[in-house]
């Protein structure tokens, strides 16, 4: 085995051709640099973009320095399952041009607002980076929120008399582009800036809304001497992510549907990632595809968490080889959750087999405990809507998804019986594990005990936004399955009410 240490860094072996900054990108942490840069690497590589990013670093601390120490290489390596086989592929992503910390480097990071190069902005600024900050009125010094950042450097590009920017953000809040929007504006209006400026800020730049989905891990600590032996160079800004990637982009940031649709016409022409065969999805809502997301690969997780787990089970990967479990699972995502998601039904079935794939990825261990984290919030945001609907358009119960729900109110009695009674680590908002905590403290195991414990937790409307116990049916089969459950194995009570 050679010494690491010994070996070169990576921009001693690899070159990178110069080319023009094109993106200005927020944020240099690990999702960007393996989801958006490798997007524009990939359409360089296809000759289809010819463009390169410059990496802003939002909070004073971050990767800046050490990646431009290394002329902004990095190694990225995808690794999942690809059509059923295992796959780890890697490359040297060029795409970055240079990296600016803006707290040490403010008049270099105004400067590219000048650039008749530069056409977008990305970021990816944490949930809370889109931000309205009313201490954000010093622009002769880098401000501290982000859209203070970028606002500064709108009014330089602006009294450059340049053209607007494609603004793209990627934080995962909820119509991320249009809120962006309103902020800047706001923030504007605190400032009491030029109402001109205000109007080019609002109809010269382009906003859009964004779901991003790959999972990365990050640096390989585990893999990364092997890594760099293999390579033969060091790279301490090497990043790992999964195979999958999918970009969902929509325009619904202005109140003109037409413009909205011009927009992102334009768009999808300036980024030609179709040409590079990206999973890049230019759509008229987003809407629907987080639906998606969110019902699906989240909510699957946390169906599945509390019935693989009483049954001896402790990661995703086990469960979904499991034949009785991995049924289980499919059946709640063909079965109960397709039906209720207004996207056409070959696009389902074809993500959701991408969800299964990901989920028997063979290079990582993703602990069910790890999912486990808050399930009572979870169940609510990822499952209950889909119960709902389901009830509502079918007239008849989503069985598994009533199933984990009775799993989950048995999960919190805190005991993993099929493992000699060992105790769970509950981790979840201490008002509910002590709620369940009372429960079961005072539980009468008779089918009448079991019913008024449901009925206790299905009565809490101010979590669940409703009075479960109204809905018809789930009292009695939510009931039934925690009885069996307790009294039973919970295979065979799987098997026998599902």
């Amino acid at each position: 085995m050679s010494d690491v240490k010994s070996l070169p860094f990576i921009n001693e072996v690899n070159e990178k051709n110069p080319l023009p900054v094109k993106v200005l990108q927020f944020g240099e942490g690990n999702f960007l640099r393996a989801f958006i840069e490798w997007i524009i690497n990939s359409m360089n590589k296809k000759g289809v973009f010819n463009g390169g990013v410059c990496l802003v670093q939002p909070m004073p601390f971050g990767r800046v320095k050490e990646l431009n120490e290394r002329d902004d290489l990095y190694t990225l390596y995808l690794q999942g399952l690809q059509d059923g086989k295992a796959m780890r592929v890697h490359e040297v992503i060029k795409a970055v041009q240079d990296g600016v910390d803006p707290f040490a480097e403010y008049d270099k990071y105004l400067k590219y607002a000048e650039s008749d190069e530069l056409e977008f902005v990305i970021s990816n600024t944490t949930e809370a980076g889109i931000a309205f900050d009313p201490n954000d009125t010093d622009f002769s010094k880098c401000p501290n929120s982000y859209p203070g950042k970028l606002l500064a450097f709108l009014k330089r590009r602006y009294d450059a008399k340049k053209k607007g920017l494609f603004i793209i953000p990627c934080e995962l809040i909820d119509h991320n582009g249009a809120t962006l929007r309103e902020v800047l504006v706001k923030l504007a209006k605190h400032n009491n800036m030029d109402p001109k400026f205000v109007k080019w800020v609002e109809e010269e730049n382009r906003f859009y809304n964004t779901l991003v989905d790959r999972i990365v891990p990050g640096y390989p600590r585990n893999e990364a001497t092997e890594f760099q032996e293999n390579l033969g160079y060091q790279d301490p800004n090497m990043v790992v992510g999964e195979i999958f990637h999918l970009w969902c982009i929509d325009a619904q940031t202005v109140n003109d549907k037409e413009q909205a649709k011009k927009n992102l016409a334009l768009l999808k022409e300036k980024l030609p990632t179709e040409k590079a065969g990206l999973n890049v999805l230019f759509v008229d809502s987003i809407v629907p595809y987080k639906q998606r997301k969110v019902k699906i690969l989240n909510g699957s997780h946390t169906t599945l968490v509390p019935v693989s787990y009483l049954a001896g089970i402790d990661t995703v990967r086990e469960t979904i080889e499991d034949e009785q479990l991995g049924k289980f699972v499919k059946e709640f995502i063909f079965d109960e959750v397709i039906p209720t998601i207004n996207i056409p039904h070959d696009e389902m079935v074809a993500y959701s087999n991408s969800v299964l794939e990901r989920y028997m990825n063979p290079y990582v261990r993703h602990e069910l405990m790890s999912i486990a984290l808050n399930s009572w919030s979870k169940y609510k945001e990822r499952v209950l809507p889909t119960v709902l609907q389901f009830i509502d358009s079918h007239n008849e119960l989503p069985k598994h998804a009533l199933f984990s729900l009775a799993s989950l109110m048995v999960f919190y009695r805190g005991v993993r019986v099929i493992k000699d009674n060992a105790p769970i680590d509950l981790k979840d908002d201490p008002e509910f594990i002590n709620l369940l905590k009372g429960l079961w403290a005072n539980y009468e195991n008779t089918k009448e005990g079991a019913k008024a414990l449901v009925k206790k937790v299905l009565s809490l409307e101010e979590h669940w936004g409703v009075d479960l116990n109204k809905v018809p049916g789930v009292l009695d089969y939510v009931s039934e399955a925690l009885y069996e459950i307790v009294n039973k194995p919970i295979r065979e009570a799987l098997k026998e009410l599902v």
